[in-house]
């Protein structure tokens, strides 16, 4: 299939998904154009949110309606690498005596992985998917087993309840090509909520995409023409974040402790490539790097002590780095 079909089937099957997920999640657009986004560019979402928002039923619906399998794994702190990844058993073949070992996958094989609560598990665990998330492959007793494509990680995070978690390692956070941030339904849209699941109400989702025309979007998002001014803008918005060097607004050098590194800009494009192509255009601008920025930046920038004082967050430093349009004037 040539790419300029597959542009407009992207579009189509966008549709088409919306109104499939709408069927089971009222409302939050954006959380799921973000998800499908990070999705076609084959990166990994860490998403933000208070319990009770329909986070696992929206990735369990989305596994659905793209043919993927699916698994849930609840992070604890007793969870230990081997629950996620698999380990090896001792077996004997009932006629010779001979024993031997078998590899008995974790639930990490799968299509689609929410790892919930991520931050409820200690580092050790918690790193026990950063191999998974970069290379698309485990090794457990020193051997090395391939992870099937598509493969994406979904994390949640609580914000308010931090007893009992550990932080994420930065490495691992620099894994998650966007941090979403899903808040509380409309006054009618959680009226529309309540009524549907107090209800015998019972949706039946539809797939519109199988896993073989997903692989085959993915690929098209690397073939995405990408201008000259695009791309330097999309690393001026990254340097700009670092306070090294001098050319870079006051206020990061007072608020800014780390700025984000390569990966983000990496990420801004690809994003910004996932993104033009759901809209049905055929390469990217300077609006679809603005609308990834947030999600890119936010869990990039480190901010300082002084930040911290005068209450300034990351979010704010990224919206006056998108104002101030400094980026944009390579």
């Amino acid at each position: 299939m040539k790419d300029i079909e597959l542009v407009d089937k992207i579009k189509e099957a966008k549709q088409k998904l919306l109104s499939e997920i709408h069927k089971v999640i009222v409302g939050q657009d954006e959380v799921i154009e973000q998800i499908l986004i990070s999705l076609l560019a084959e990166g990994h979402a860490l998403i933000v949110g208070v319990p009770g928002l329909a986070k696992t039923l929206m990735v369990n619906t989305l596994s659905k309606l793209l043919s993927l399998s699916f698994n849930r794994i609840q992070f604890t702190p007793d969870l230990m690498p081997l629950d996620i990844i698999g380990t090896d058993i001792i077996q004997e073949d009932p006629k010779t005596g001979r024993r031997y070992f078998v590899f008995v996958k974790g639930p990490i094989f799968a299509n689609i992985i929410l790892a919930d609560e991520i931050n409820r598990a200690p580092p050790k665990t918690q790193s026990a998917l950063l191999q998974a998330m970069q290379e698309y492959r485990v090794t457990v007793g020193g051997k090395t087993y391939e992870l099937e494509r598509p493969f994406f990680v979904l994390a949640t995070q609580n914000p308010i309840e931090q007893e009992g978690t550990y932080p994420l390692p930065e490495a691992q956070i620099d894994r998650f090509m966007f941090e979403i941030r899903i808040t509380y339904p409309s006054f009618e849209e959680e009226v529309k909520i309540v009524e549907e699941t107090t209800s015998n109400y019972n949706p039946d989702v539809k797939s519109v995409m199988t896993k073989e025309e997903l692989l085959e979007l993915q690929a098209l998002i690397r073939r995405v023409p990408v201008s000259d001014e695009v791309l330097k803008a999309a690393v001026r918005l990254t340097w700009l974040t670092r306070p090294v060097d001098d050319s870079v607004p006051e206020y990061i050098k007072k608020w800014v402790k780390w700025g984000a590194s390569p990966r983000a800009s990496q990420y801004l494009i690809l994003g910004a490539k996932a993104r033009c192509l759901l809209q049905g255009r055929l390469t990217p601008s300077f609006e679809d790097i603005e609308y990834v920025a947030l999600p890119v930046l936010r869990h990039r920038i480190i901010t300082n002590f002084v930040a911290d004082a005068e209450g300034i967050t990351s979010e704010d430093i990224i919206r006056k780095l998108l104002k101030d349009k400094k980026w944009q004037k390579i």
